[in-house]
């Protein structure tokens, strides 16, 4: 596999730079959730959210840092499937983590786009799940045209939506040091619960290592743009957060869907306010955008390796994308809307991604045990990454945690029903 520019050896093309990955990798984070989750998450954390949003930061960055060094070793688009398949041998555990990628990142896409369809239901009347399929077919031609197209886009949307963020901060800096950032109506149980919420606000950062094999010298250009993207994203959350507590009281804030874009209002007025709504609709659509790269990335690394039918890693000739997985991905994304419920679909999300991160975590401490991973400094926060994952499997409510442990189950039969195909040759043996 070349490491630098021109094609990599399955046929995807590199183009992405550092500063195109670094963009990525925000433009994943700093989506929907900072303009969605600051209003729930002051409901529990008052104008403590900023802790929480650190906290959330810190447990994110005990696996992102296991990404960072498994995706300098297996820089593929397979990413958590080849981490796994690598560490256990085992083509059904390997399998099972795949199929959680996928899962959680399509689940994550409905919720995302039930939330863009629901905000403009509210300002059309138009149903919202219409504009959620919408968006969803629009962003899958975005991702069909061309890696590049991709990023573009993602860049153009990412710059966007940071200069939301950027202006609640510049909005807020005159106000800062008002109130006292330390008060919470719920004490450290409200803070833990806020992160709760919050950490849906990192989950996405993985996605990074989706593009490896888009990518130029990936062993490096991952790692890097993975580290920034943390840094960046988690500066821009903690300021964001002390500057809407310090424009509105946060029983003001409390539980609002839109807390940016009131706290913009009540320092700017109507007009801010409505353009930070706008704002946070761009930020919706390039999360989805994001979403779907990293979701037919996996799948069509998953095909490659032999893990899903072969036509999931067909390439188009002339857009060198893999359209056949673009094309599932956007279908089951599509179906997933019918749930509804974000805040539902959105527990399960992150419910599967935190048992992918269980699986990511142990992986690379096993790959170190076999002296395949070199050096020490990752352990502690593997160790960490595997705890804490555990901790939050726990937060979860039982029919969340029914649900998600019964789609795994059924990534497991569907193991079962694709292994003979293997052998009728089906799938790429």
């Amino acid at each position: 596999m070349k490491a630098a520019s021109g094609k990599s050896k399955d046929g995807l093309e590199r183009s992405i730079g550092l500063f195109g990955a670094v963009a990525y990798g925000v433009g994943t984070i700093v989506g929907a959730g900072v303009y969605a989750l600051i209003g729930p998450g002051v409901a529990n954390a008052g104008n403590a959210v900023w802790l929480a949003f650190v906290i959330a930061a810190v447990i994110a960055s005990f696996t992102g840092l296991c990404y960072a060094k498994l995706s300098s070793i297996y820089p593929t688009a397979g990413a958590e499937y080849d981490y796994v398949g690598q560490a256990t041998k085992s083509k059904f555990l390997a399998f099972v983590v795949g199929w959680l990628v996928i899962l959680s990142a399509i689940i994550s896409v409905a919720a995302v786009a039930l939330g863009f369809g629901g905000y403009l239901q509210a300002i059309t009347g138009v149903p919202g799940p219409l504009f959620a399929i919408g968006l969803i077919m629009v962003m899958s031609a975005v991702n069909f045209m061309g890696i590049k197209e991709s990023l573009v886009a993602n860049i153009v949307l990412t710059i966007i939506e940071v200069a939301g963020v950027v202006i609640i901060i510049f909005l807020g800096a005159g106000s800062l040091g008002t109130v006292d950032y330390l008060e919470t109506p719920n004490g450290l149980d409200g803070i833990m619960a806020a992160v709760g919420v919050i950490f849906f606000a990192f989950i996405g950062f993985e996605g990074l290592v989706k593009i490896g094999e888009e990518t130029k010298d990936p062993a490096r250009t991952i790692p890097r743009a993975l580290i920034l993207s943390m840094i960046i994203s988690t500066t821009l959350y903690v300021l964001a957060a002390l500057s809407v507590v310090s424009l509105l009281p946060h029983q003001e804030l409390a539980g609002s869907s839109a807390a940016l874009a009131d706290a913009a209002e009540a320092a700017g007025g109507a007009q801010v306010g409505l353009a930070m709504s706008m704002i946070a609709l761009i930020s919706t659509a390039n999360t989805v955008l994001i979403l779907l790269i990293a979701t037919s990335r996996i799948a069509y690394g998953m095909s490659k390796r032999s893990a899903l039918p072969v036509f999931l890693s067909r390439v188009h000739p002339r857009e060198k994308t893999p359209h056949f997985a673009i094309a599932v991905s956007m279908a089951l994304a599509i179906l997933f809307c019918a749930f509804g419920d974000i805040k539902f679909v959105a527990n399960m999300a992150n419910y599967t991604i935190f048992i992918v991160f269980l699986a990511v975590d142990s992986a690379l401490l096993l790959l170190w045990r076999r002296n395949v991973v070199k050096g020490r400094w990752f352990v502690v926060p593997a160790i960490l990454g595997v705890a804490s994952s555990l901790v939050m499997l726990t937060q979860f409510d039982l029919v969340v945690t029914v649900l998600s442990l019964a789609v795994t189950a059924l990534g497991a039969l569907a193991y079962r029903l694709i292994s003979p195909q293997l052998r009728s040759g089906l799938v790429r043996t």
